[in-house]
Order: C-alpha cells, then structure tokens, then sequence
C-alpha cells in the first residue's frame, strides 16, 4: 500500500477505511455484542419487537393539530399592523418600509411552511394510528386462524 517512501495516498488510505466501516457496520447490522442479545434493548433474537401505542400517536397527533390551530390564529396576529407600516414607511421614502415588507413576506413563508408540517405530522400520526390498529386486527386474525388449523392437522 506505501510507496517506497512510506507515505499512502488518500485514495489508498481512503479504501482502506472505507473497508474497515463496512466491516464494522456488517458486524453491528448483523448481532448484538457479546452479553447485550435479550437484554430487552431491541433487536437480535430475544429483543424487544417494534411497539407502537396508539395514546402516545394520538397525543402527539393532537398536539401538531392544537398547535396547528394556535398558529394559523397566533401567526397572523399582526399581519395587518405589519403591512400597515411596511405601506406608510415605503410611501413617505424610507427603506426600512421595504424591509418591513421583505420581513413580513418572510414570515408568512415560514409559517405557511410550519403549518403545512404541523398539518402532516397530525394527519401522518392519525394516519399510522388507524393503519396500526387494522395491522394488529390482521395479525389476530390470521393468528386465530392458525390456531384453528392446527386442530385439522
């Protein structure tokens, strides 16, 4: 890998590092370390399956909507005064009164981009709840089924 001169290039010692993390990550995508499989920290055999509750989706579900509705109220509040100002300050010849404007068009910006996120973090979680909830329903039924069949066999 070295020159005669002992030094590596980056490209050659880049390779070599790229290796070693794949390696590594092989290693962490593949088990556990040694004393931590069931401990109860997930994954591996014997972890902890994925949990959802449905009252900790719906309370942050319920927040994103509640705090939606307080900044669709709460952002506008001095949208008109705002505007007011930016207007008389443009007409009587200062700069600020376009700066004013600049800020204001910012803002509502931003917090149309903020509602739209509160928006699809409420419906996404109302959404994960419900999809969840008919998952388990499946998996109880289609486990009830096999229950059953094995009393045919």
């Amino acid at each position: 890998m070295a020159d005669s001169g002992g030094v590596v290039s980056f490209e050659e010692e880049w390779a070599v590092e790229r290796a070693a993390a794949a390696t590594r990550v092989g290693m962490r995508v593949n088990g556990l370390p040694a004393g931590q499989a069931g401990s109860g920290s997930g994954g591996g055999s014997g972890g902890a399956d994925l949990a959802v509750r449905q009252d900790h989706l719906g309370a942050v579900g319920h927040a994103a909507y509640e705090l939606n509705g307080r900044l669709a109220k709460d952002g506008n509040h001095a949208r008109t005064d705002t505007s007011d100002a930016a207007t008389g300050l443009s007409r009587n010849a200062f700069r600020t009164g376009s700066a004013l404007t600049t800020v204001q068009e910012t803002w509502a910006s931003q917090l149309r981009t903020l509602l739209d996120a509160c928006a699809h973090i409420s419906n996404h979680l109302d959404h994960s709840a419900t999809a969840h909830a008919r998952d388990d329903e499946e998996i109880k039924a289609a486990l009830a089924v096999s229950k059953i069949n094995e009393y045919f066999t």
